[in-house]
């Protein structure tokens, strides 16, 4: 039993000397998801960054928790919440590069018919 909580204070450790980075990446998302849904538009996206962010600072809680009892399960929550995070800007970055590409196909198509029809005049 000892062991395994050494393990999981040596463990908590890189993610336990970042957790003020965590913490202030996640209120400056639920910041942003806030100033986002102030607008029509953005109110349907905000929660997106809102959530980002309590995850993140659930996750810099958990570790503390972890770091200060030795608690596997802190320490698997706080995991867990930053496995969920990933997750979402990985989806979120898949989206925008779908949408990147459509640009770079339909701008291209109409550079080549503005073209095309320059040379039919």
């Amino acid at each position: 039993m000892d062991n395994e909580k050494a393990l999981v204070g040596e463990m908590t450790l890189p993610i336990f000397q970042c957790k003020g980075w965590l913490k202030l990446i996640g209120i400056l998302s639920i910041v942003g998801g806030v100033v986002t849904a102030l607008s029509i538009v953005g109110i349907v996206i905000a929660w997106l960054p809102i959530w980002q962010g309590v995850l993140l600072y659930q996750s810099a809680s958990a570790i503390e928790e972890a770091k200060h009892n030795e608690s596997k399960e802190a320490l698997l929550k706080s995991l867990n919440k930053i496995k969920v995070y990933f997750i979402i800007m990985g989806v979120l970055m898949l989206i925008w590069l779908i949408f990147v590409a459509l640009a770079v196909v339909f701008g291209g198509l109409g550079i080549f018919m503005n073209m095309a029809q320059m040379q039919g005049m």
